[in-house]
């Protein structure tokens, strides 16, 4: 009797001591995370590149439509640095209690792990993409190219000798010029500037032979007939209010179908264990501002088209974004990272 007392007693002692090591481990799925008021003061929205570029333009006009439904001004901030990545950091480093978010271009964003400049990857944020104002290939009027067809035949023909020039090592324009390096097999001869009104300057000069910057930094020369748009990096022609359709560079190029959308996708993010009521409210925000006749008012005035992703849908595009512009990156050598080191995926050929 007293064996099988024992027996019950020592049952009885190690559930208590398995429960008592388990319970950390399961006890939050218990427990409601707790409800805040958030925002209950002032958001600081984070910029990291100069004013009157893309990525500020957008983000301001989205804070401004987000700042309604959520009762505080958002107030943004530019950081510039390092192709984005001192800024980003910036809000990285702060707490992640959604008073710091960021206000950034993707297609920079997801190219920092491979550049060096982070160890974070896109996984790492919650994401919405407001807006895509795709790569634009364009010339001056008068060039003595007509179509994409006779500048891609004259690239592979003169290995390094046809000339672009885009905003800079890293910016959205030099990345387009490498994707389509790699997936058309040539060369060319890079002319980096300080910006890209510079670079789209230079291209009507006569200075470079062509420009692969963002249709929303061209849409005034488009609109003038200065410059001509010889394919749009996109799934269809593009359409702009007020200018010729561009034709997209899939309908020449059908091997290309696969990158495309290519351009400089515009929206904010916070980092992962930001609280989920607040991003909730962010979600909502956003959602709602996106909507709004304002930025529908902005994508037409600047030639974008607007996208509204949010969770699953965001990550999903920013993924197969990262696997496009990271790898293009690498096979060029301008990033000594291995796409590989994140479990960035090999493009799909």
């Amino acid at each position: 009797m007293k064996n099988k007392k024992g027996i019950v007693w020592g049952i009885v002692i190690a559930l208590v001591v398995v429960l008592a090591l388990a319970w950390p481990k399961f006890s939050d799925k218990f427990q409601a995370e707790p409800k805040s008021n958030w925002p209950e003061k002032d958001i600081t929205m984070v910029v990291p590149f100069n004013p009157g570029g893309g990525t500020d333009l957008t983000t301001r006009a989205l804070a401004d439509e987000m700042s309604k439904s959520l009762g505080k001004n958002i107030s943004v901030v530019n950081t510039p640095g390092a192709s984005g990545s001192v800024g980003t950091l910036s809000v990285q480093n702060a707490k992640h209690d959604g008073y710091t978010m960021l206000g950034n271009g993707f297609m920079a964003f997801v190219s920092y792990p491979v550049m060096g400049y982070t160890e974070q990857t896109h996984r790492d944020w919650n994401i919405w993409i407001a807006t895509l104002s795709p790569n634009v290939i364009a010339v001056k009027e008068d060039s003595k190219y007509t179509d994409v067809n006779s500048l891609i035949k004259d690239l592979k023909d003169h290995p390094g000798a046809v000339s672009v020039g885009t905003a800079g090592i890293g910016t959205g324009g030099h990345i387009a010029s490498e994707v389509l390096k790699s997936a058309l097999g040539f060369d060319y001869k890079h002319v980096p500037y300080q910006g890209g009104n510079p670079a789209i300057l230079a291209a009507l000069s006569g200075e470079v032979d062509f420009v692969p910057q963002l249709s929303m930094e061209m849409v005034d020369m488009l609109r003038g007939k200065k410059l001509k748009g010889l394919a749009a990096l996109t799934e269809k022609p593009l359409e702009i209010d007020g200018a010729d359709p561009i034709p997209s560079i899939a309908d020449t190029h059908p091997e290309l179908k696969s990158i495309v959308p290519l351009g400089e996708t515009f929206g904010i993010a916070v980092p992962k264990d930001t609280p989920k009521d607040v991003v909730k409210k962010i979600d909502e925000a956003f959602n709602k501002a996106i909507k709004s006749e304002t930025m529908k008012k902005f994508a037409k005035e600047k030639g974008v088209e607007v996208l509204g992703y949010s969770g699953d849908e965001a990550q999903k595009f920013v993924e197969k974004l990262a696997t496009t512009v990271d790898w293009a990156l690498y096979d060029g050598g301008v990033a000594k990272i291995s796409p590989e080191k994140f479990d960035i995926a090999k493009p799909k050929k």
